[in-house]
């Protein structure tokens, strides 16, 4: 079994996700009469939402960076089709669609699953990289894909967002729906939001390393992926065009203050470089 720790988190984590929504219908069920036909309903609807859930956070974080489908024939990119071709051979996945992007910076991320991935550059990292580096960073993409990790932070960012919606209406109308309640409500709702992402964002946090380590092992040496991690972060992400929520998927996202690491989306970059200049 490869990986037991990232699984054994992911199991641990999507427990505690399902037992969020399970709480969430549970309260839909008695608040909307009790019955066997509400229950249905409920369980039925719950299914639906997760499902599209999955759907719009693959769609929203492709449009919100406006990718484009990355063409083959291209000369530019004719090299970047051969290596994922390549690596997702030895990786043994099938070749996820190739999509291009403006993000302002040097990034890159993926969405989707094993036979349905897509893997987004930015015109920025292929300009500031060698082939090398470039490769390390397709590597940690494609391991993201393989070890199905996107599947989780996009359906766990979608029932942290529904469960904070619901905790809001809870309060308003649980008062007297009036403009106290209101902001009492999106309060409580903000927190009980950022409570379910904690458990989402140590699992992202942890599935950065493994696909460090991955790639590593894809391209035989961690030494160019560390470099490219390097140019990254030196570079000025004031210019940044991606969105919070592709951000959180992309192979680049770091924050410097003690509280802003504990809520961070990834490990400081410092430690993975250290890591992969070790494999």
């Amino acid at each position: 079994m490869r990986h037991p720790g990232l699984k054994l988190r992911m199991a641990v984590v999507g427990s505690i996700l399902f037992g969020f929504y399970a709480l969430v219908a549970g309260l839909l069920y008695l608040t909307f009469g009790g019955t066997m036909t509400v229950l249905a309903a409920v369980l039925v609807g719950s299914v639906l939402l997760i499902g599209a859930q999955y759907k719009i956070g693959k769609w929203g974080a492709l449009k919100s960076v406006g990718a484009q489908d990355m063409p083959e024939d291209d000369p530019r990119f004719r090299e970047i089709h051969r290596t994922v071709e390549e690596l997702s051979d030895e990786m043994g996945i099938d070749k996820p669609r190739l999509m291009i992007a403006d993000m302002g910076v040097p990034n890159a991320f993926a969405v989707g699953r094993k036979g349905a991935g897509v893997v987004v550059v930015s015109s920025q990292l292929i300009q500031l990289l060698d082939k090398e580096e470039l490769d390390g960073v397709i590597a940690h993409e494609l391991a993201h894909i393989k070890n199905r990790d996107v599947v989780m932070m996009v359906i766990g960012q979608g029932i942290a967002t529904i469960v904070g919606l619901v905790a809001q209406f809870a309060v308003m109308f649980a008062g007297d729906n009036d403009i106290a309640d209101l902001f009492l409500g999106m309060i409580v709702g903000n927190i009980v939001q950022f409570l379910v992402m904690l458990f989402v964002l140590a699992i992202s946090r942890y599935r950065e390393y493994v696909a460090d380590s991955d790639a590593a092992g894809a391209i035989g040496q961690g030494d160019p992926l560390a470099r490219a991690l390097e140019k990254i972060s030196n570079t000025d992400h004031s210019r940044s065009k991606v969105s919070e929520e592709a951000s959180a998927l992309c192979i680049f996202g770091e924050s410097k203050s003690f509280l802003s690491k504990i809520v961070s989306t990834h490990p400081p970059t410092e430690k993975r470089i250290e890591k992969l200049r070790s494999y």
